[in-house]
């Protein structure tokens, strides 16, 4: 990879300041700081949380009996998790933040169009995940939505604006919290009554557990976007396999548990599912208080994931402005980028109507296929048309060798989304060939194949060998000004002929 080869990256031994001051720039080698193993607890808890939870009833709540929904849970966690993980391992060895990473594909300003719809992520998750925490908080503590939703909105946005290292440790905290909470409410379970049928295997609906399974993969697909932000400060020789593995293993960890449970809590509530109060009753069902424990430490998981959102938000809306004139990434411009995202929430999460489940189920579909093209264009690039070589600078460069418009990844995010119109299923449009297979949903294996062929067969004349020359003469100045929190000037550094 291209920065892996680059040894002595060692973690920086002086005091780090209690608010981190990088955001979209290279993070230098003597900054480079963490343990591996921490990527576990992270991914494991930012899945770990009631969201998460909401996932995993649409099997059940769309006519599917538990063990088929069980088993497509399973096999989306673990389709989705693998191309988070392999964004994962870009961070490391780029020591930049994930939506920075698609200017090579997209172009300089190109890049803005996948930016967007990140962002537009950014905020419709966190609607969601305020809406959820407020919901929880006010079954327990009482107050009112309103306030809860405030207060979510308030902390989470302080943590993010904290930054890198405190997310980590806020999120490893939490992690053992929901061990023991969570692994006491899974054991109950064992113990609860489901109707005939849940576990028979010969009731198979198509439909039912397409959805279950698109929506899982999307779900998790759609952390793919920032992931590698909460890697890029970790030395580039922990390598990419294992970066990739304690990802992977958090991650998937995570989804699939809360996710099963989501889908357990929906067959055994019934017609008289609603997700936070079956939450509740199912914790009571262990001793009577313990489902307003459940409730507290799930408001206290949605924030911290809020947290995750309003910081990769932050990045992607200074990586945009960026792009348009070119500015210094200072934790000032982080603290505005959060508060304006923090708004956005606040204001979407505020004036939310009630019908949650409905609406996040075509939040997360039409997630799902937005980032199908990118996830394929994306890790295309970096694994098998430039295989990790990036000069970083060109990056930041409105005029370097990557180009305004990188057409040849906007064709192939383009057309890939066009194939698979006709596959998609939600409740606002069905396409034809969805409608007949009676709602089944194919478009995961319609836009991934065909946005990364494309883009293979796009690439193919891209010359390569000048691009690394290029990176390679360019690392030692990089290290300077990364080290110097300078940032190069417009037409500054060498080009490939």
């Amino acid at each position: 990879m291209a920065q892996s080869s680059t040894s002595g990256a060692t973690a920086a031994t002086e005091r780090r300041p209690a608010f981190e001051v990088r955001s979209i720039d290279y993070v230098p080698l003597n900054e480079r700081h963490g343990k591996l193993w921490h990527l576990g607890p992270l991914w494991f808890m930012s899945n770990a949380q009631i969201a998460t939870l909401a996932v995993g009833v649409l099997g059940v709540t769309t006519g599917g009996n538990l063990i088929w929904s069980l088993i497509a849970i399973v096999l989306g966690v673990l389709t989705g998790t693998f191309f988070m993980a392999a964004h994962s391992a870009q961070g490391p060895q780029l020591g930049l933040p994930q939506m920075i990473q698609s200017r090579p594909q997209f172009g300089y300003v190109g890049a803005i169009l996948v930016w967007l719809f990140a962002y537009l992520q950014y905020a419709g998750f966190n609607v969601f995940n305020t809406l959820l925490a407020a919901d929880s908080a006010h079954a327990t503590v009482h107050g009112g939505t309103s306030l809860w939703i405030v207060v979510a909105t308030v902390v989470a946005a302080v943590a993010a604006i904290a930054g890198y290292d405190f997310i980590h440790k806020m999120e490893r905290w939490l992690a053992y919290g929901f061990v023991v909470f969570f692994g006491i409410l899974t054991v109950a379970f064992f113990t609860f009554g489901f109707p005939a049928g849940s576990f028979d295997l010969g009731h198979f609906d198509l439909a039912p557990f397409l959805l279950q399974y698109s929506v899982v993969a999307g779900y998790q697909i759609s952390w793919a976007i920032y992931v590698s932000d909460y890697s890029r400060y970790l030395p580039p020789d922990v390598t990419v396999s294992r970066t990739f593995w304690w990802t992977y293993g958090g991650s998937a960890l995570g989804a699939i548990w809360i996710m099963s449970l989501g889908a357990a809590l929906a067959a055994w509530a019934g017609k008289a599912f609603d997700a936070i109060p079956s939450l509740e009753s199912a914790g009571n069902q262990v001793f009577d208080g313990f489902g307003a424990v459940i409730l507290v430490f799930s408001a206290l998981g949605l924030i911290s994931v809020t947290a995750l959102n309003m910081y990769g938000g932050s990045l992607t809306l200074i990586s945009a402005s960026d792009s348009f004139k070119r500015i210094r990434p200072t934790l000032g411009a982080r603290i505005v980028t959060i508060s304006l995202t923090a708004a956005i929430s606040l204001v979407g999460a505020l004036a939310s109507t009630k019908s949650f489940q409905t609406n996040f189920e075509n939040f997360l579909l039409m997630v799902l296929y937005l980032f199908i093209p990118w996830t394929a264009v994306n890790l295309v690039d970096y694994f098998i048309v430039r295989h990790g070589h990036y000069a970083i600078e060109e990056i930041f460069n409105p005029n370097g060798m990557y180009g305004r418009w990188g057409w040849r990844g906007i064709a192939a995010y383009l057309i890939g989304f066009a194939a698979m119109i006709p596959f998609f299923s939600t409740g606002l449009y069905t396409g034809p060939v969805a409608e007949a297979a009676k709602g089944a949903d194919f478009s995961l294996f319609i836009g991934l194949p065909v946005s990364a062929l494309l883009y293979w067969l796009f690439c193919r004349n891209l010359d390569i060998e000048a691009e690394v020359a290029v990176a390679t003469k360019e690392r030692e100045e990089l290290e300077y000004e990364a080290v110097h929190h300078m940032r190069p000037e417009p037409g500054h550094g060498p080009h490939p002929g």
